[in-house]
């Protein structure tokens, strides 16, 4: 096809015709610049090629990104959950076995933990549904999106529970510091 073009160009304008406001086009000059124009669709079709290249290697690295960043948030819910486990296992046992805390209070201090504790039991089979299924066609973005703001409940569970914890050893330390008041010996 280009040994055609170049030969119909050299039938119409021979080497040494010339016209008055006609060019006068060399062969030579052409098959360079057709030379061109071929080494520069391949280069284009090169850099088109680099272009998608790069675009799916964007693409697999914001899917890895998003991969971590849901891993990461899943972590730090799991260690969340590890200390309110800790909490229940320790301190509340302390909390409950204080002479100091009275009778009446020991249920309503059992359901404020049991809630915190249900609540974070929710968010594990929440987080389990979201992971092990497509969950209503979520994109990777936005599941991270949803972990993330499961992340941020459970560190404000865990807060949660560290104020309930410091409140009730606060309630029992004043308690015991009024027990030792109102039954020291008063002679003098």
């Amino acid at each position: 096809m280009l040994f055609g073009l170049i030969l119909a160009f050299a039938l119409l304008f021979p080497k040494g015709a010339s016209a008055q406001g006609m060019p006068v086009y060399d062969n030579t000059n052409f098959i360079s610049l057709v030379k061109s124009l071929v080494e520069s669709a391949k280069q284009t079709s090169q850099l088109i090629k680099s272009v998608k290249f790069l675009k799916d290697a964007k693409e697999a690295i914001e899917k890895v990104s998003s991969v971590v960043q849901q891993l990461r948030a899943v972590e730090e819910i799991a260690q969340n959950n590890q200390r309110l486990i800790q909490v229940m296992q320790n301190d509340l046992q302390d909390i409950l076995n204080s002479p100091y805390i009275k009778p009446e209070e020991v249920t309503r201090v059992t359901e404020s933990f049991n809630i915190i504790v249900q609540h974070s039991l929710d968010t594990v089979d929440f987080i389990d549904e979201v992971l092990s299924s497509d969950y209503l066609k979520m994109t990777d973005a936005e599941r991270a999106e949803v972990l993330k703001q499961k992340e941020k409940e459970s560190k404000e569970m865990v807060s949660n529970i560290t104020t309930k914890t410091k409140r009730y050893r606060d309630i029992i330390s004043f308690r015991k510091m009024q027990d030792k008041v109102n039954n020291r010996d008063t002679e003098y």
